[in-house]
């Protein structure tokens, strides 16, 4: 590990040009998926904007998920998610490695606990084969066991998928976002998109900031990318919220388990897993619970009691751990199989719409995918000359040399020795650096994505009041 690998997160100006008129390109929505897509788009003379509701990126489904780096391997053959799931998974491991995002190749083991689970592993790996991932094996009990040593009796074979990941989810999203400021792209938060028409050529969004005008628009406004897509005629998919409620269990949990354990899917999506998350917990979940309101991310104790009857049988040891915390995600399910992409060249819209659990892996290739249906529909594209290079994100993983533990950097600079939040030991330099950076937190849960701060055991009791302290010294005082 590197002395970069830790650096701090990175101060991007704000492009010096003055907002235009008319922008080129706005992008609707700030999940991983549309700072992606700007991303890309900056990468090319135009104006860009982003579009937002809320006051950070990545604040809705792109935080809450299993944040698995998928290969792919039980994706529907021939599907579009099954390409840009592929083609995205090797993207994002290449800008992952540049950017400094924490990524841990620990290998999946799909596990079946029936006879009939167990003679669906054959076609498992047979359908992995034709995504193009060739590396599962088919395991009997004894090999199960050996590798995950902790998991509950009866289990009668397994399917491994050596190149299954886990992954910051958070600094991802910022990074896109970050690559985008950098590359001369704007953004805006609070920015929620009401309405849609077209004007003089042009397409005026309107916005909570005001009206914003721009020669084309991209839809990826996930839990209300239907609803958007309404405004330019699309009919053709309805946003189903599915809410995934998780656990998350104290780090002495971690030796408990080796790598991602997954069930074999149905055809309501991965089931419940336990797998070990970069920050050092081991994670059980999600549920699959079909919603009508599009921001209910609450739990609930049918949910949890549900998850916890799993985890008894997976892995029994962990439910005698202490949790830290619990948490639900919305997934962007729709009536169909698989992504919404529609282009209406006509229009100058492009919609990238239903994009699942999956879409963390396969952000890169829809913005590569975005990009040449945008030029193919006849937006200019003429690439930058100047494109900066990458920089180094804070890293966030457990597995690598945190700043409290970097000596020579505690000797450069003693605030990353004064540790603030003991459970996490995030130190006063990293927050400091938090509200430096080009896009920096405007409240706790932004400060815990970007630091990891009140994350740990004690969930902010003892260092809360010195985190709200520094929150009001550094940034804007806590909501």
């Amino acid at each position: 590990m590197t002395d970069d690998a830790v650096a701090p997160s990175p101060v991007v100006p704000s492009p010096v040009a003055p907002s235009p008129e008319v922008y080129d390109v706005a992008v609707i929505g700030g999940g991983v998926v549309g700072t992606a897509v700007l991303r890309a788009l900056a990468g090319y003379e135009l104006s860009v904007v982003l579009l937002e509701a809320r006051g950070d990126v990545g604040d809705v489904t792109s935080k809450a998920n299993t944040a698995i780096l998928h290969t792919g391997f039980d994706a529907v053959p021939g599907s579009l998610e099954s390409r840009m799931v592929a083609r995205g998974y090797a993207l994002l491991s290449e800008f992952a490695a540049a950017w400094g995002i924490p990524v841990e190749r620990i290998g999946a083991l799909l596990v079946a606990w029936t006879p009939e689970e167990l003679a669906a592993l054959p076609g498992l790996k047979a359908k992995a084969e034709q995504n193009g991932y060739v590396a599962c094996e088919l395991v009997d009990a004894a090999e199960v066991y050996r590798r995950e040593p902790h998991l509950g009796p009866g289990a009668l074979g397994g399917l491994t998928v050596p190149d299954e990941a886990i992954i910051c989810p958070w600094t991802t999203t910022l990074a896109f976002a970050t690559d985008a400021l950098q590359r001369g792209a704007e953004l805006r938060l609070n920015a929620r998109v009401t309405a849609a028409a077209a004007s003089d050529g042009t397409i005026e969004l309107a916005t909570g900031l005001g009206p914003v005008r721009a020669r084309w628009v991209v839809n990826a406004a996930g839990l209300g990318s239907d609803l958007v897509d309404g405004w330019f005629g699309g009919t053709g998919f309805t946003i189903e919220p599915r809410r995934g409620q998780l656990i998350v269990f104290d780090k002495v949990s971690r030796s408990l388990v080796n790598s991602i354990v997954l069930p074999v899917p149905t055809a309501l999506g991965k089931g419940v897993l336990i797998s070990p998350t970069i920050y050092g917990n081991v994670m059980l979940g999600p549920t699959a619970e079909p919603l009508t309101d599009r921001t209910d991310t609450s739990t609930s104790a049918q949910g949890l009691e549900f998850l916890q009857d799993k985890g008894r049988r997976i892995l029994p040891e962990l439910l005698a751990e202490e949790v830290t915390a619990t948490y639900a995600g919305l997934r962007a399910a729709t009536e169909h199989s698989d992504y919404v992409v529609r282009m209406d060249a006509d229009q100058h819209y492009l919609c990238l719409g239903g994009i699942r659990s999956t879409g963390l892996t396969a952000s890169l290739a829809l913005a590569e995918q975005a990009i040449e249906l945008l030029g193919a529909a006849g937006l200019p594209l003429t690439p930058r000359p100047d494109v900066p290079a990458p920089l180094v994100m804070p890293n966030l993983g457990q597995a690598s040399v945190r700043p409290y533990e970097d000596a020579q950097r505690i000797d450069a600079d003693p605030a990353y020795g004064t540790v603030i939040c003991f459970c996490e030991r995030v130190t006063l330099g990293e927050i400091r650096d938090a509200y430096a950076s080009a896009i920096p937190p405007v409240d706790v849960d932004g400060l815990r994505r970007r630091t990891r701060a009140l994350m740990g055991r004690c969930q902010g009791f003892y260092c809360g009041a010195k985190v709200e302290q520094l929150m009001a010294e550094f940034g804007e005082p806590p909501c």
